[in-house]
């Protein structure tokens, strides 16, 4: 006899980007960004230091993509 157990499986959700519209260190800038379900738009780049970039400069509708771009929550 089997035993069938339930297991939730993780999805982990890939952002989505939009279009490129720049670049930061080598990297893309993306007009906007999906990301678990919200939308942010690009806003600025972030202060940084070699230890870092604070999140004091964050709003709360902000987040802080690597390497260093704000992006704002839209709508």
């Amino acid at each position: 006899m089997s035993q069938i157990v339930n297991q939730e499986v993780s999805v982990v959700q890939k952002p989505l980007y939009g279009p490129k519209i720049g670049s930061h260190l080598g990297k893309p800038i993306y007009q906007s960004i999906e990301h678990n379900g919200y939308r942010y738009e690009y806003d600025r780049l972030a202060w940084c230091n070699e230890e870092g970039c604070p999140l004091d400069q964050l709003a709360a509708n902000e987040i802080l993509f690597k390497p260093g771009l704000i992006y704002r929550q839209a709508g």
